[in-house]
């Protein structure tokens, strides 16, 4: 019996130990060493650990941003052909399309500094139609979510490209997230 009770009695006294201290007044933490992880798209960690790609897709006449987990950093273009390739199913699945197919055809692609010019074939000539404000606000949207460009202008047959934007209106300039505010889901 009395095994028993020094058995509990030091089982107490342990269990007692592993409590955290409390103090005062607050303390002072000290920030670990980095490198942290980011939410920019086009940073990898430093461990070499996963990265997020923002590719944009509709649902309910609205553009909204998925985020995939990637284990490369993607170029500009590759990021685009990830766009091009469409929703995977789960995506499908939560109502998820995309307004590219049919509307608009990528010839090419490259990074100019910041901006990302985008070479299209258009599947018709009457510019601004709603299919087509969005699939330009998905384009614009996903490669604008990357570190590495600002904003994105468009050609066709080599000439800058009347774009229509989410006012209605066309521009020729480059085109930013801003300029597809008004269809954007919020996050």
């Amino acid at each position: 019996m009395r095994a028993r009770i020094w058995s509990v009695g030091v089982l107490i006294l342990l269990l007692a130990g592993c409590g955290v201290p409390s103090d005062d007044r607050p303390r002072p933490v000290e920030v670990p060493p980095g490198p942290f992880p980011t939410t920019e798209t086009a940073s990898p960690t430093a461990s070499g650990g996963r990265l997020d790609e923002a590719l944009c897709f509709v649902r309910d006449d609205r553009v909204e941003r998925i985020v995939r987990r990637t284990d490369t950093l993607s170029s500009v273009e590759a990021h685009l052909r990830h766009l091009l390739a469409g929703p995977g199913p789960q995506e499908l699945e939560r109502g998820v399309s995309s307004a590219l197919p049919g509307t608009i055809t990528v010839a090419g692609t490259r990074l100019n500094g910041a901006t990302a010019e985008v070479d299209v074939r258009l599947a018709g000539d009457d510019i601004g139609r709603s299919d087509e404000v969005l699939a330009f606000g998905q384009i614009v949207c996903t490669l604008t979510a990357r570190s590495d460009v600002d904003r994105v202008s468009f050609r066709r047959d080599g000439q800058p490209l009347d774009v229509p934007r989410a006012d209605g209106s066309l521009s020729r300039e480059p085109l930013t997230e801003a300029d597809y505010a008004a269809i954007l889901r919020d996050r």
